[in-house]
């Protein structure tokens, strides 16, 4: 589950509970109606910052338990692949979403919660505690397309791809920097809030129109648009 604050320009999107903040159904629709209500508000110099309670976990990904609790294999496959589906339309609501986003990681975020993080503009996570992790490889998961289009378009380097996703390698917040996957590492979960309100604020000031912002980044990123099957707009430029 999740919840959502205002303050000034700036919406604060909670993963909230002292677990590993799963992707389960509730949380995923949680999450959905979160970004719903920052869109109906956004204005001009809106920013979201996406976080999580607790000093552990972002999030640990999709509910696996739920889905195994099922009553037969082929049961717990439908489960996935419900959430797989149901969280694609999170991915493309924040890829068009019309404002600058960053997540905010006070700690670890695998799986469905890395693919959460990366939908962002900046990550910004803790040097002291947490990583970055694609499990699937070593759960034996293929990805998603939606998922793997998200690492072409949003981790540029081949071998950073590579060590994500063929490698399940565990990447901590300097490392992810230098990778060029975090914007920055942080000595606490306190200080990565910090840090992500203060880049809010200077972002908030440039009051762009979002509607414009949203269309750039989506530029930047076609083919994940395509995967999500989200649409580009023609804005008349003002002059």
């Amino acid at each position: 589950m999740c919840t959502l604050e205002k303050r000034g320009n700036l919406f604060f999107l909670t993963l909230t509970g002292d677990d590993d903040h799963r992707l389960g159904p509730d949380a995923i629709d949680s999450i959905l109606s979160a970004i719903s209500q920052l869109k109906s508000q956004a204005t001009p110099g809106s920013v979201l910052i996406t976080t999580a309670q607790g000093t552990k976990f972002f999030s640990n990904g999709f509910d696996l338990a739920w889905a195994r609790s099922a009553d037969s294999k082929s049961g717990a496959v439908t489960r996935l692949r419900q959430m797989v589906a149901s969280f694609k339309p999170v991915a493309a609501e924040l890829i068009s979403l019309p404002m600058p986003t960053i997540a905010a990681l006070p700690g670890h975020a695998a799986a469905g919660g890395f693919l959460l993080s990366l939908c962002h503009d900046y990550i910004l996570m803790r040097r002291d505690k947490g990583v970055l992790y694609m499990s699937e490889v070593d759960l034996g998961l293929p990805f998603p397309d939606y998922f793997a289009a998200a690492m072409r378009s949003k981790i540029g380097s081949v071998s950073a791809r590579r060590d994500v996703m063929l490698k399940g390698a565990k990447i901590k917040g300097d490392d992810a920097v230098r990778m060029g996957i975090a914007e920055s590492a942080h000595d606490s979960a306190e200080k990565t809030l910090e840090a992500a309100v203060r880049l809010a604020e200077q972002l908030a000031k440039r009051k762009w129109n979002g509607e414009v912002y949203a269309e750039i980044r989506k530029s930047m990123f076609p083919e994940l648009c395509g995967v999500l099957g989200v649409s580009t707009k023609v804005i008349a430029p003002k002059l």
